[in-house]
């Protein structure tokens, strides 16, 4: 394994202890009160720690070069889940759960996380089976945006406007590394805003939350209720935190303190400095992703890697600004940390798939297919 898979590895293993003791934390009287057990989410995060680590373990084995041939299934499959829970006769399979319908089987799996891995394969999988065609519009571009649009498209529907951006965010990232023409995005994004703008005025939560945001006394309270909770939680945290397990927001002033908001927690406990590992964390994710890429031995795997780490780091990122208020709620949830199975799951995969593509023996196996000493060596 080479030094920077190791050290994600390392780094891996640190945020999920850590996500952990956050978890436990930030949900054990809320715990106490709705199941009798102080443990009883940080119990059922465990279980997915567990899976995670055998997803990992199996991902960093698997040739990262075989996800191209799984792109379109995966692809498929993505959109078929995600049509079957907005359909409206699996309501009993698919339910609403806080008004939207985002969760197969209560909320035990959540298809539009599934899908994030679809866009970023599938993504770069095309870009390389196209080549120079990229840079044409029509037979280059056109096919990327009618594909993850239908994904965007079934997304909203749960409603989720926030994830179908995303989506178009990652696959936008991998299509510039990949070396679409910069013009191209200029177009696109211009008649891409009044669209976006469009669309999110039909959504009322996306209203709301908007109108909180860049005008707090223009909406009901309810709806800034979370985000000025956690502003709380984090400026009473200090410096330094109020220490571990000490935190007043999990008493239930901050609701999901152990899930879409649990970087207040975090900044309530450990304080100003504790947030600042945490930003230096996934900073050191990405360093570790985009060195993995830069050394990848395919253009494939090279932009699966890029792709895989804008992931996991933006999505940390974003939720870190709706925590302390820099961005309007999103409902994304902070990786390896927060209460979840579904998104610990797919980013121990994700994760387990970067340090495959960072081991010595990807990197032997790119050597001595380019060199015949080597490849007789072997």
């Amino acid at each position: 394994m080479g030094v920077e898979a190791r050290a994600l590895t390392l780094l891996t293993a640190l945020l999920l202890t850590f996500g952990l003791a956050t978890v436990y934390s930030a949900s054990a009287i809320t715990a106490m009160q709705e199941y009798h057990n102080n443990a009883f989410f940080v119990i059922r995060q465990a279980t997915g720690v567990l899976a995670g680590i055998v997803v990992f373990a199996i991902a960093a084995k698997i040739d990262a070069e075989r996800w191209s041939k799984w792109a379109w299934p995966l692809m498929i499959v993505s959109m078929a889940l995600l049509l079957f829970i907005i359909l409206p006769f699996t309501l009993k399979l698919a339910p609403r759960v806080h008004g939207a319908r985002r969760y197969l089987f209560g909320a035990s799996m959540q298809p539009s996380e599934i899908a994030k891995l679809a866009v970023v394969v599938w993504t770069a999988m095309l870009i390389v089976k196209k080549g120079g065609a990229l840079r044409r519009l029509s037979k280059g571009l056109l096919p990327f945006l009618v594909v993850v649009g239908v994904l965007d498209l079934l997304v909203y529907v749960e409603p989720d406007l926030s994830t179908a951006m995303f989506y178009t965010l990652i696959m936008g990232i991998i299509l510039f590394a990949g070396g679409v023409r910069v013009g191209h995005f200029v177009v696109l994004g211009i008649i891409a805003i009044p669209l976006v703008y469009t669309r999110a005025q039909k959504l009322q939560y996306v209203v709301l939350r908007m109108s909180a945001f860049f005008d707090p006394g223009a909406a009901p309270a309810a709806v800034d209720y979370q985000s000025k909770q956690s502003l709380i939680a984090v400026g009473s945290g200090g410096w330094f935190g109020v220490g571990f397990g000490q935190g007043r927001q999990q008493y239930g002033f901050l609701p999901f303190a152990y899930d879409d908001f649990i970087a207040g927690n975090i900044g309530e406990e450990w304080g100003f400095m504790g947030l600042t590992l945490l930003v230096l964390a996934f900073a050191a994710y990405a360093w570790l992703g985009f060195r993995i890429a830069k050394q990848a031995r395919t253009p494939f795997q090279r932009l699966v890697a890029v792709g895989l780490t804008t992931t996991t780091v933006i999505t940390a990122y974003l939720h870190i600004g709706v925590a302390i208020h820099l961005l309007p709620n999103t409902g994304l949830t902070l990786p390896f940390i927060s209460y979840g199975r579904s998104n610990l799951l797919l980013t121990m995969l994700m994760t387990g798939i970067l340090v495959n593509i960072g081991s010595e023996r990807e990197k032997r196996i790119g050597t001595a297919a380019t060199d015949p000493l080597a490849l007789s060596a072997a």
